[in-house]
């Protein structure tokens, strides 16, 4: 075991889950239902990303999908998600595992598409207790985020939080359009 290899994947992880940058989205569904319970919440999430690592491939192809297949349906979830920030629509129906907020914060904000084919992508290049410590520490840190939404709240007040959705609705559009055209195979012109 190698710390800098530990270092390496907590950072690669960090940045695909991005759970800083989530903090509009984790105010406006705190607003809208009361409570994000922190600790169910990243459990589920912790829960999922484990499963993946360790069955997602085999499981996708029993039900003959790909990896890419499978980032494409993350991808649209996200731009849905991305579409609700900026116009201020509603698309999904808030599920709840008694308070627990399965879709959109657990899945596929927290454990979603990119994080998930992110894991499969680490164990090609280093061993399994490296991925899982680094794993974890992500999850520690995505607990305390959901934990303090609402020093957030108060530290943006509610102008800021309006401005913030609306930049990372915009963001979060170009994240899933990303992630649609690279699992596509489609690509555009770098000159427009």
């Amino acid at each position: 075991m190698n710390i800098l290899n530990i270092f390496t994947v907590f950072m690669v992880l960090f940045a695909v889950i991005d759970i800083t940058g989530s903090i509009p989205i984790l105010l406006e569904y705190k607003k809208k239902n009361g409570s994000l319970e922190p600790m169910k919440t990243t459990l589920i999430a912790f829960a999922l990303m484990l499963i993946f690592l360790f069955l997602g491939e085999p499981f996708l192809n029993l039900f003959g999908v790909d990896l890419s297949s499978f980032a494409i349906a993350g991808a649209l979830v996200l731009f849905f998600l991305g579409l609700e920030l900026v116009l201020g629509i509603e698309f999904f129906r808030y599920e709840h595992i008694k308070g627990t907020m399965i879709v959109p914060i657990a899945f596929p904000l927290i454990a979603g598409a990119g994080s998930m084919t992110t894991l499969i992508s680490l164990k090609t290049e280093y061993i399994l207790s490296e991925i899982l410590i680094a794993l974890t520490l992500n999850m520690i840190f995505v607990y305390l985020v959901l934990k303090l939404t609402g020093f957030f709240e108060r530290l943006l007040g509610e102008a800021g939080i309006q401005i913030l959705k609306k930049i990372f609705g915009i963001i979060l559009l170009a994240i899933a359009i990303r992630l649609f055209l690279s699992n596509t195979g489609i690509q555009l012109p770098v000159n427009v």
